[in-house]
């Protein structure tokens, strides 16, 4: 198995280079797919959440209202570290066991997560990665794809951004960058490039069949 981390701010296009890798015949391991998971009704996180914050961030239907609990934290510092607190370590677990089941196989690995380097600040080596790619964009671009797909307010969208930590301490941590500040062929190209040169530094990297 070849591991590596795949991360960048929010709507840098971390998740299209993702989808671009898995047609590739990746395995990509999703750390926001996971949260999703340990935040739904049932989940590890979802009674924990509901202590910490109260029942004003349950919808109608008993799930998380992700929008009203991002509104709290992310204009408060000490509850989204009282968030991270209780989710994080729910996350990695489920991630690393998923990986595991990929331990003894010939696949490219890819563990997707947007705070890679804000919590693992060794290029993710504790975690056994044998590369890291960051994803990167402009703010300017960050901002308008988050009006796009999710409605969010300049306010609100640099709230977000600001939370995931400086991009410049990413690219330091980098050994590849994704440069997505193009258009969309540029972005493919760019994954090309990079699935190559992880084949011509791992022997036994998987073919792009």
């Amino acid at each position: 198995m070849i591991l590596i981390g795949l991360t960048g701010g929010i709507a840098s296009g971390k998740s299209t280079v993702a989808e671009m890798l898995r047609a590739k015949g990746a395995v990509i391991v999703d750390a926001d797919v996971i949260g999703q998971r340990t935040y739904a009704s049932g989940g590890p996180a979802h009674e924990r959440i509901v202590a910490r914050f109260g029942d004003e961030v349950v919808a109608e239907d008993g799930e998380i209202d992700r929008a009203k609990l991002a509104s709290l934290v992310f204009s408060d510092d000490a509850a989204l570290a009282d968030l991270n607190e209780i989710t994080h370590p729910l996350i990695l677990e489920e991630a690393m066991r998923q990986v595991e089941e990929h331990r003894d196989s010939d696949r490219l690995v890819v563990l997707d997560a947007a705070l890679l380097v804000e919590i693992f600040g060794d290029r993710g080596r504790s975690l056994g990665l044998q590369a890291l790619v960051v994803v990167i964009a402009t703010p300017d671009q960050q901002r308008a794809r988050l009006a796009i797909t999710r409605g969010m307010a300049e306010d609100d969208a640099q709230a977000r951004m600001d939370a995931q930590g400086l991009i410049e301490a990413k690219m330091a941590a980098a050994d590849f960058i994704i440069d997505n500040r193009e258009g969309p062929e540029e972005l493919r190209a760019a994954v090309d490039r990079l699935w190559d040169e992880l084949q011509s530094m791992f022997s036994d990297s998987p073919s792009s069949n």
